[in-house]
C-alpha cells in the first residue's frame, strides 16, 4: 500500500532554537496554519542549540500535541550554523524551507518560496525589505558587511538575505556533502549555482525574548563568513608588505643621497620612528591575520563533529553526527 500524500513529508522546515521559549509555541501554530493549507506532507524540526531556559520543554509539549512538529537537542551551544545543519541532516522532504525562531521571518511568506520552487527554483532566497524599522547604524553596517564579503569572496550576496530560504532537495544533498570547517551557509549556498529565485518579506518586530547577537557576536559572524570562504585578506597583507617595503627603499635612497651628493644629514628622527611603528603595526597585524587561518587549518585537521544530538523527538534518526569538522558562531 502506498503512504498518503499526508504521511508522505514533501515540505521540512527547520528552527534553531536559543532560549526562545517564548517563541516556539507561538511560531508553532502560525507554522501549522500555513502548512495545513499546502497540498502537500510537511514536518517541522526545532533544534534547541544547548537553550538555557524551557524552550526544550515547550518543543516536546508541541511534539506529543501533533507529532508532525519534531524536535532535536544538541549537547551544548554549537552555534546557529551547525544546529541548521543539524536540523538539515535529518530533514526528510523533497524542498527544506531554514528560518528563524523569533517569528521575524513570516512563516506567511512560506506559500511564495514553495510556489517558486514549484515554478523550478533549486534555491528560494528571501530578502528583507527595509520599512524602517531598524536603527540606521544597523542597516549600515549589513549594507557594507555585504559588500565588502561579495567583493573579497567573488560570491554576490545581496543585503537583506539572511538563512531564510528553501533548498531543493538536490541542492541540500550537495551542501552537506562539504567537507569544510565552520560551513558558512549564506555564501555557500550563493556559491554552489544552481536556478534561483528570490522572495521578499517584511521582517516583523521580534515576538518575544531579545537578540542572541551582541555586537561582539555579530562582529565574529563577520569574520567568520570573510575568513572561510577567502583567502583575499592574506593576499592584501602580502600587498601591504610589498608597498612598505618599496617606501622604506626610498627612503633609504633618499638618505643615502642626501649624505653623499648634498652633504648633509635627514632631520626628523621623531617621524622616522612614527613610520617604523606604523609599519610594524602593519606587520603585527597581518601576522595575527595569519595566526587565524593557521587556526582554521589545525580545527580542520582535528576532524571533530559539528555537533553532538542528545535527544530526539519525531521518526528518522539522525543519519550519523557528521564525521567533519565544523566551527561556528554566527547572526
Amino acid at each position: 500500500m502506498h503512504a498518503s500524500r499526508a504521511d508522505t513529508v514533501e515540505l521540512s522546515v527547520i528552527v534553531p532554537v536559543r532560549d526562545e521559549e517564548g517563541n516556539v509555541a507561538a511560531l508553532a501554530e502560525r507554522l501549522a496554519s500555513v502548512l495545513t493549507d499546502l497540498d502537500m506532507g510537511w514536518e517541522v524540526i526545532f533544534v534547541d542549540d544547548g537553550s538555557t531556559d524551557d524552550s526544550w520543554s515547550v518543543i516536546a509539549s508541541r511534539h506529543r500535541s501533533d507529532p508532525r512538529v519534531k524536535g532535536l537537542r544538541l549537547s551544548r551551544n554549537f552555534g546557529h550554523q551547525s544546529a541548521l545543519l543539524a536540523g538539515l541532516h535529518i530533514s526528510l522532504g523533497r524542498a527544506v524551507i531554514t528560518m528563524d525562531a523569533d517569528l521575524q521571518h513570516p512563516p506567511e511568506r512560506i506559500p511564495d518560496l514553495v510556489d517558486a520552487w514549484r515554478a523550478g527554483g533549486k534555491i528560494v532566497h528571501t530578502v528583507r525589505v527595509d520599512r524602517g524599522g531598524e536603527s540606521w547604524w544597523k542597516r549600515a553596517t549589513s549594507r557594507t558587511y555585504y559588500r565588502v564579503f561579495s567583493y573579497l569572496s567573488g560570491v554576490n550576496l545581496q543585503s537583506g538575505m539572511a538563512d531564510f530560504r528553501l533548498l531543493d532537495r538536490q541542492v541540500l544533498t550537495e551542501i552537506l556533502r562539504f567537507k569544510e570547517n565552520a560551513l558558512f551557509l549564506r555564501g555557500i549556498v550563493q556559491w554552489v549555482g544552481y536556478p534561483s529565485a528570490t522572495v521578499t518579506y517584511e521582517s516583523a518586530p521580534r515576538n518575544s525574548g531579545s537578540t542572541k547577537y551582541t555586537l561582539g557576536r555579530m562582529l565574529r559572524f563577520a569574520w567568520h563568513g570573510i575568513s572561510s570562504f577567502s583567502i583575499v585578506p592574506l593576499r592584501l597583507g602580502i600587498a601591504a608588505g610589498l608597498t612598505a617595503s618599496f617606501l622604506s627603499f626610498l627612503g633609504v635612497v633618499y638618505a643615502i643621497v642626501s649624505k653623499l651628493i648634498l652633504g648633509h644629514t635627514i632631520p626628523g628622527w621623531a617621524s622616522t620612528v612614527a613610520i617604523v611603528s606604523f609599519f610594524f603595526g602593519i606587520l603585527f597585524v597581518y601576522l595575527g591575520l595569519l595566526g587565524e587561518y593557521i587556526g582554521r587549518v589545525v580545527v580542520e585537521a582535528r576532524g571533530r563533529p559539528r555537533f553532538l544530538v542528545s535527544e530526539q523527538l519525531g521518526s528518522g534518526a539522525v543519519t550519523a553526527v557528521p564525521e567533519v569538522p565544523e566551527g561556528d558562531e554566527s547572526p
